[in-house]
């Protein structure tokens, strides 16, 4: 599809356009399955494998931070290749098609290894939790690969005007997959999380199908052979690049700790709940679906408030309600402290890309805003590795502990947030571009 070839469009006639529609429906997808398998169902399925004990609830949760970990740290080795698959041939979504489903099989797989029953133990566990833990690993870093492309397959769709609201639209209907992806805890037996990864796998796969068979990838230009290991070579020249523009360079470092502080929230924010502060899976779907909901107001609300007070001074609000929301988690000793800590947690991780991304558009040149924004989403996936793996190591190491374990290990995210917000102080606000 070219992009000048069409009048402008606006509302219904722009969303409700088969290749967009089809785009977003995707969205819609694979939320399903980081909310049904990354977020809930996997730490609870972990949790009533290996938990019964405050002990063995703590090895539960460097389980789960662990694997998530190994996750990230997979996508962090393959996706400087990603940029040059797309550059050398122009194809998006004959990738996605791939990683999809390679995912797609991973969820599924989880769902029969989980009710296999395997001969024998490893480490006092039964095997057939490994393959499990296996099949989630490669059903996230094939979820995470998926999104390189079809993140980059926005800017094929409409033109430069339209991208905005497309990315809005994909949010939202990404939004309603958390809701219809946890209605099939109503078909789940209390005790029997598993019971969730063969239906979940079926949904992942049934909204990906417009993308599929609807959207076609934007004929190629003739592009030169890059060398596979030009994706590498990249990142470093840009980091290179970017130590000698000590401002942008000042705020990677702070959305560096950030990040990892959220990202970490969100694998592990299940078992802490129901281990440590003592909610039923129930009561999480719906501490869940809350925190969501206010995710949405959140990322509409921090939307204007940048742009009344500048986007430097909306990330510091943001990483003032995350450090407040992991603080009450901590200290949290009954239900509605976690419920509070849950609708801050919500508004702090609608807000954070809203905030940071005005603010990295703010600080980068023009002319270097591309290059600047693929090392920002490279330094979040390596946080992606690091926190989860600290909070993992906390939790194995002061075990016997119990919950106190998970506590500390909390508290250790308080600290990056804190460290991170410290390098955001100094970070000076800049003048907007006239561009932005």
């Amino acid at each position: 599809m070219n992009r000048t070839e069409h009048a402008p469009r606006s509302g219904m006639k722009l969303f409700f356009t088969l290749p967009i529609l089809s785009w977003a429906l995707y969205d819609f997808a694979n939320t399903i399955f980081s909310s049904n398998i990354n977020t809930v169902f996997f730490p609870f399925y972990l949790d009533a494998q290996i938990g019964g004990s405050a002990e063995m609830e703590q090895v539960a949760s460097t389980f789960i931070s662990y694997a998530n970990a190994f996750a990230s740290f997979l996508l962090v080795v393959f996706s400087p290749l990603y940029g040059v698959w797309i550059d050398r041939t122009g194809q998006k979504k004959k990738y996605i098609v791939w990683l999809a489903s390679l995912s797609i099989i991973g969820t599924f797989l989880m769902g029969i290894f989980a009710v296999t029953d395997m001969a024998g133990e490893w480490f006092n566990l039964p095997i057939n939790l490994f393959f499990v833990v296996i099949a989630f690993v490669a059903a996230k870093f094939f979820f995470n690969s998926s999104l390189v492309f079809y993140d980059t397959m926005l800017s094929d769709l409409g033109t430069q005007r339209e991208i905005p609201l497309i990315s809005g639209f994909g949010v939202a209907v990404g939004y309603l997959g958390t809701i219809v992806g946890l209605s099939v805890y109503l078909f789940v037996q209390e005790g029997s999380p598993e019971q969730a990864f063969i239906p979940t796998a079926v949904m992942y796969l049934l909204f990906s199908l417009p993308l599929f068979f609807f959207l076609k990838d934007t004929p190629a230009k003739k592009r030169k052979k890059e060398h596979f290991l030009t994706g590498y070579k990249e990142i470093y020249a840009t980091f290179k690049e970017m130590k000698s523009y000590k401002n942008t360079f000042t705020f990677m470092l702070s959305y560096f700790f950030l990040n990892d502080a959220i990202a970490t929230t969100i694998a592990i924010m299940a078992i802490y709940a129901t281990s440590v502060v003592g909610f039923s899976s129930g009561q999480f779907i719906i501490l869940y679906l809350g925190s969501t909901i206010f995710a949405v107001i959140g990322s509409f609300m921090f939307g204007y408030i940048t742009k009344k007070t500048g986007a430097k001074i909306g990330v510091m609000l943001v990483s003032i309600i995350l450090i407040t929301a992991l603080t009450i988690a901590a200290l949290a000793t009954a239900q509605w402290m976690f419920w509070i800590a849950g609708a801050l947690i919500g508004v702090a991780l609608g807000s954070m890309w809203v905030t940071s991304r005005t603010l990295i558009i703010d600080l980068t040149p023009y002319e270097k805003r591309g290059q600047f924004f693929g090392l920002f989403a490279f330094s979040g996936k390596v946080s992606s590795i690091i926190g989860p793996a600290i909070y993992g190591t906390i939790t194995l190491n002061l075990r016997e502990y119990g919950e106190l374990a998970s506590r500390v290990a909390l508290s250790s995210l308080i600290v990056m947030a804190v460290i991170g917000m410290i390098m955001l102080i100094k970070v000076k606000q800049p003048e907007p571009h006239a561009d932005a």
